[in-house]
């Protein structure tokens, strides 16, 4: 993704040095922007590391959180805090790929055998890798946060198995590997904004989407999609993203203070995640969903060619290789 001269200047202006301050008694103020509502279990990991940060540091530095996209959609965000005009904001692993091939990893389907395979590999060497990877752009990772597994939710065609998707048009993220999945499975890959999708689905400009349990619940998207089956073909986590300019300004303490309390809401968010994810499938089960739990064998096996149209990639393959290998 390169920065875009099409961000407005009108909201370039009103962020502009709200990145990072210090203020007369020395209190590091660090603005935090995402288009998440209030309600989300990743906004409330935000707040509570919010929270730890002020512990910390003994109220030296501070985090102000900008929720429901007040500062910027998702893409607008990250140009913000390239050039250091917004510190920090989360995004999805996908929207890295724009950056750095090796996130398309974490988007494939089924290369996660569990949660617990994926916290390991992201808690690890590996993910330590995968944060750093993007400092180049003026992108340092924080961490990372459980976005669960996704699924495919339709307006009223029951997903059984990869044959059932055959001529569906399903939104997805604008991601090639997510597009990739979906043509694999048999399916017609429609990538249309996060924002755009209630309207796109009412209006039947597409037939369904793929997401996690909490995301078809606060989106409200169950009052248009009455199927959803939980094939759980990926698990693409969030990732908390901070602009080096705002970081490098940060003396080493305040770069710990920081770090640990990123860390620290890692913790919180998995257990914020859990209690989400029971809740959406009770809830959207109430609303008249119809919850289906198929055989994920043919969905897995639509997925291997996938992996094997990297041996051309050797670092990629490698990559795919040692995340598969982590016990």
């Amino acid at each position: 993704m390169q920065l875009k001269s099409i961000v407005p200047i009108l909201v370039v202006g009103m962020v502009l040095l709200l990145g990072g301050c210090k203020s007369a008694n020395k209190t590091t103020t660090l603005k935090l922007a995402h288009g998440l509502d209030p309600t989300h279990p990743v906004h409330n990991a935000m707040v509570y590391m919010a929270e730890k940060l002020e512990e910390e540091s003994g109220g030296k530095m501070k985090l102000e959180i900008y929720p429901s996209g007040q500062l910027g959609g998702e893409q607008q965000c990250v140009e913000l805090l390239q050039i250091g005009s917004l510190a920090i904001t989360k995004v999805s692993a996908a929207v890295m790929e724009s950056f750095t091939p090796n996130y398309q990893v974490l988007g494939l389907p089924y290369i996660w055998r569990s949660r617990e395979h994926s916290f390991k590999v992201l808690d690890g060497e590996i993910g330590q890798e995968f944060l750093k990877s993007t400092e180049k752009y003026n992108i340092k990772g924080l961490c990372f946060y459980d976005a669960g597994f996704r699924s495919y939710y339709t307006i009223d065609k029951a997903i059984n198995s990869p044959e059932d998707l055959k001529g569906m048009k399903i939104r997805v993220m604008k991601s090639q590997t997510a597009m990739n999945m979906v043509k694999a499975m048999g399916g017609s890959p429609t990538p249309i904004s996060w924002g755009e999708l209630y309207t796109a689905l009412q209006s039947g400009v597409v037939d369904g989407a793929e997401n996690n349990p909490p995301s078809l619940y606060t989106s409200r998207h169950y009052e248009v999609c009455k199927k959803y089956t939980l094939n759980e073909h990926t698990a693409v986590p969030d990732i908390m993203i901070i602009s080096t300019v705002i970081w490098d300004k940060l003396t080493e303490q305040e770069q710990k203070w920081l770090q640990a309390a990123a860390d620290a809401s890692v913790a919180k968010e998995r257990v914020l995640w859990a209690e989400a994810e029971e809740l959406a499938l009770t809830e959207v089960q109430k609303a008249g969903v119809e919850i289906i739990r198929p055989d994920k064998a043919p969905f897995m096996k639509t997925a291997e060619p996938i992996f094997e149209g990297y041996k051309s990639q050797p670092k990629i393959y490698d990559l795919i290789q040692r995340i598969r290998n982590v016990q």
